[in-house]
């Protein structure tokens, strides 16, 4: 399968109804919380290193999403960026169109952050995330894994 990454300029343009409704199927409303804080204003990955990006197929359907953000919340550091909103749809897993797009994110946070963190509860995250080069670290309740940057 050959995918394609590309940034969302705006997700409102987008259909991303499938991977929400699959999402909620397997118990996770982070995509229903994308899609209404997106319309509302309150989360665009729109502020200074942030990005939106999705990841579609051959026939130009959306497989997979996911952002960075700041490290949001009271004591959150600005040089430090939180992997958001990660979702694949079942098919597409294993496949390397979350790979293709976890390397894309990485790539840019590189250039605007210290390091990237994520949260997970999920042991098959837990594992693609090391796999991609994240460490386990949760030595803070909001994270997960973290993966430094060379400055």
């Amino acid at each position: 399968m050959t995918y394609v990454v590309e940034p969302v300029e705006d997700l409102m343009k987008l259909n991303i109804e499938s991977l929400i409704s699959e999402s909620e199927e397997e118990g996770y409303r982070f995509l229903t919380r994308l899609a209404e804080d997106y319309k509302e204003g309150i989360n665009t990955f729109s502020e200074p290193g942030e990005a939106l990006y999705c990841v579609k197929d051959e026939s130009g359907k959306i497989v997979a999403i996911g952002g960075v953000n700041r490290f949001p919340g009271p004591g959150g550091d600005p040089e430090t960026g939180r992997l958001q909103r990660f979702y694949v749809e079942t098919e597409e897993r294993r496949n390397g169109a979350g790979s293709l797009l976890l390397k894309e994110i990485i790539k840019h946070s590189e250039s605007q952050f210290n390091e990237l963190t994520v949260k997970t509860e999920s042991s098959k995250a837990d594992a693609f995330y090391r796999h991609n080069g994240f460490e386990f670290d949760d030595s803070a309740s909001e994270t997960t894994h973290r993966m430094a940057f060379s400055s």
